[in-house]
């Protein structure tokens, strides 16, 4: 039998408010609440949204050179990551591979990492194996919260007023109704926002502080989903896995000068190669013309009927107006502009190739 679901410090506050609760990753989470996911994604553009993310893997990674250590992992520059910083990365496979995107956060006496929650069965023990004299600690015992839109300052600066401060990628420990929480100005929808790791005792009442903000409603996994598949943000086991190179994903950006140059990180002779000759095929936008959205492994066609790539997250975009898609396509087709079929249950459907993002990134820097 199957284990049951395991639930988030906010399970029941979701009940209570509503939320639709489903199994993902093995966490009952809320999908959407009563708002709907179309109004829970234009209240985070317009506002405020307020989104569990508890169910993600928190681990902090204590001992001497952890960044040099993890650059042996990741071809991120971490060993240069500054205290009170963050950095996006991802563990590379000897094939040069992403095996998990994360966040990884310099904060002082440890490092402290984020990791997707259908992957922290891989990853944890893939730190505490290679990260040789470093302690890896999974917590269990504190929430994760974001709070993400163009209102986020406000939602989380007037109960911490030193979060204002934080630019985009940056952490501090700060009090929220007296509970001491770690605060990083960062986020997954493409707009400003927060994600807050909560003790999970004090996590429903730092929770309903946000939500008795005019400006902040509860939003689920649709509205997530929705709004980074605008931001032209890559879905870990959707648009990035074992398979697919950071190059082809275009996150080239995430991998910093000197790790380029230098390597040392698992897979670099493939990831070298590629930043010098390129690759087969790129991660693109793809914009439907008609209403009808394209999912995920839906065929991509030249116009002439050639098969050249496929849809790797599609979906509606209620800011964008109409249906937005992500994929795969072969290089010589990826020009904006180029029009393309999308084979909609055994139909050709037009399309156009789209730079990222959708809607246009609203960080604070």
């Amino acid at each position: 039998m199957a284990d049951a679901p395991k639930r988030t410090p906010l399970y029941d506050l979701h009940v209570e408010l509503g939320g639709k609760m489903v199994d993902f990753a093995g966490w009952e989470m809320p999908v959407q609440y009563p708002l709907g996911i179309m109004g829970e994604h234009k209240h985070c553009r317009a506002k405020a949204a307020l989104f569990d993310v508890s169910h993600m893997g928190q681990v902090i990674l204590k001992g001497e050179n952890v960044g040099a250590k993890l650059e042996a992992l990741c071809p991120q520059a971490f060993s240069t990551l500054k205290e009170g910083k963050a950095r996006y990365g991802f563990f590379t496979n000897e094939n040069g591979g992403i095996m998990d995107d994360l966040i990884v956060s310099n904060a002082g006496d440890h490092f402290f990492v984020v990791v997707n929650a259908s992957m922290r069965h891989q990853d944890i023990p893939h730190m505490a194996k290679h990260l040789d004299g470093i302690e890896v600690i999974e917590i269990f015992d504190r929430a994760l919260i974001a709070v993400q839109g163009p209102k986020a300052e406000d939602v989380v600066g007037n109960l911490c007023p030193g979060v204002r401060d934080l630019k985009f990628m940056e952490t501090m420990i700060g009090a929220i109704n007296d509970v001491e929480c770690r605060i990083s100005r960062l986020g997954y929808t493409g707009e400003d926002g927060y994600e807050i790791s909560i003790p999970q005792d004090g996590a429903v009442e730092v929770a309903r502080a946000f939500l008795a903000d005019d400006n902040c409603e509860p939003a689920g996994l649709g509205a997530r989903d929705s709004l980074r598949l605008e931001a032209g943000l890559c879905l870990y086991g959707n648009d990035i896995d074992n398979d697919t190179s950071p190059i082809e994903a275009s996150l080239i950006w995430a991998i910093q000068k000197r790790r380029r140059e230098e390597g040392g990180f698992p897979g670099a002779d493939r990831i070298q190669r590629e930043i010098a000759v390129g690759t087969s095929r790129k991660l693109v936008g793809i914009r439907p013309e008609g209403r009808a959205p394209a999912r995920q492994g839906v065929e991509v066609q030249s116009e002439d009927g050639k098969a050249i790539g496929v849809v790797t997250s599609g979906g509606f975009g209620p800011t964008a107006g109409g249906p937005v898609a992500m994929g795969y396509i072969s290089t010589d087709s990826t020009e904006p502009g180029t029009r393309v079929n999308l084979m909609i249950r055994g139909k050709a459907q037009p399309a156009q190739i789209v730079s990222l993002p959708f809607v246009q990134q609203n960080y604070k820097r």
